[in-house]
């Protein structure tokens, strides 16, 4: 455990004090982000800084490859290659959208020529719960694995709206599953994992890069940075979970994974769920998928009347929930999980919703007030009626009939 600690060190740091570096570089290419009509922050701010997370992730890797504990896994085989070549890759494809704003189709043809590259080089999920588990072909493996790989990248890339919220949630769900995959590890005769360094090393380029892109962010990530964790983490899920074995592997520990095929959904629901609602209802307009608007998670919670520091941590309580509820069952019983689980939800939602009710609840107390007192004057104005006074049985009769439609 303590190495994990020191590489996603090293990762942090190097991300931490690379990040400067690649601001100014960013200011002077011209990768400054402008203020665009569904953009929250006010002022151009520079973008690009899933390069200095790119570097961060591969001086750690690099420092990996020279440490006994995990050194095996580089000599092994060349599947922490792949990882950082495709890394590499689509870090630069981010740094282009950057830069040069590509059209949507040519950066997910892009992203799908990598994923299948990364894939046809060994990354693989090579069996599939279904039912049973069964063999797929190497081309269904192959298709399946750039699925994933194009999904997760898109996901992060459409939650990354506010400053910090991306990296947070990637951060966490990368814990999460770090925990897990560690657990995975020890029924092996060595501890070493790959899936659990590349996610320690993740989670330190996102600490690293927070320091920088808390709000008001010096420096966003950029599609440079979205794309890469979205990579990053599911390179980990489909390492350790695309050759699960269940008849060597306790039931009690398999079954939070689900399968496969669910894992980078579940680790990175909050994503996956932004993005599918966003699909619905860009087709329902007749826009296309990638039609940008103002109704993401994110923006929803600024209009309810979060501040962006608030929406985040929010945010992020969510991603913990879902993320460390599926683990949780590994150490307590699935009974008290469910109980826990429940009672955070609720929590989460008076959280969420608090900023609403605190401004609405005085609203209807008001809008109560207005009609109880209509009703008073329509009690009131109703015997002048009977009192012989043609004005007052008017102005009563009128009265009556306003309480009656209003009721």
């Amino acid at each position: 455990m303590r190495v994990y600690l020191f590489i996603a060190a090293i990762a942090g740091g190097a991300t931490f004090l690379l990040t400067p570096l690649i601001r100014h570089l960013a200011i002077q290419i011209g990768a400054v982000g402008k203020v665009r009509a569904r953009d929250v922050h006010t002022i151009p701010t520079p973008r690009m800084g899933g390069l200095a997370m790119m570097l961060g992730f591969a001086v750690a890797m690099l420092f990996a490859s020279h440490i006994p504990f995990v050194s095996g896994l580089f000599q092994n085989n060349h599947q922490a290659w792949v990882v950082l070549a495709g890394a590499v890759a689509i870090c630069l494809l981010g740094m282009a959208d950057d830069l040069w704003d590509l059209d949507w189709m040519l950066k997910m043809a892009g992203q799908l020529l990598i994923a299948v590259f990364v894939a046809w080089g060994g990354l693989q999920i090579i069996s599939l719960p279904i039912g049973s588990l069964f063999a797929a072909s190497p081309t269904l493996s192959i298709a399946i694995t750039a699925f994933l790989i194009v999904v997760s990248i898109n996901a992060v890339n459409f939650v990354d709206g506010l400053d910090g919220l991306a990296s947070g949630i990637v951060a966490i769900g990368g814990i999460a599953f770090a925990i897990y995959s560690y657990i995975i590890a020890r029924s092996s005769p060595s501890y070493a994992s790959m899936a659990t360094l590349i996610d320690v090393a993740m989670v330190g380029i996102c600490v690293g890069f927070i320091l920088h892109n808390w709000h008001p962010a010096k420096l966003f990530m950029g599609d440079s940075g979205s794309m890469l964790l979205g990579y990053l983490i599911t390179c980990a899920s489909i390492i350790m979970t695309g050759r699960l074995d269940p008849a060597s592997i306790h039931t009690s520990i398999y079954l939070p994974v689900f399968m496969p095929i669910l894992l980078p959904v579940l680790v990175l629901f909050l994503p996956v769920l932004d993005m599918c609602m966003a699909i619905v209802r860009r087709l329902r307009k007749g826009q296309s998928p990638m039609h940008p608007d103002r109704m993401h998670l994110h923006h929803r919670m600024l209009k309810i009347g979060h501040s962006v520091q608030g929406a985040v941590l929010i945010l992020w309580g969510w991603a913990a929930l879902i993320s460390f509820g599926s683990i949780m069952i590994l150490f307590f019983p699935a009974r008290f999980v469910a109980i826990g689980f429940a009672m955070a939800v609720v929590l989460l939602t008076v959280a969420t919703m608090y900023p609403y009710l605190k401004h609405r609840i005085p609203e209807l107390r008001a809008e109560n007030a207005r009609l109880e007192a209509a009703r008073r004057a329509a009690a009131a104005g109703g015997p002048k009626a009977s009192d012989g006074d043609g004005d007052g049985a008017s102005a009563g009769v009128g009265t009556g009939d306003k309480a009656g439609v209003s009721d």
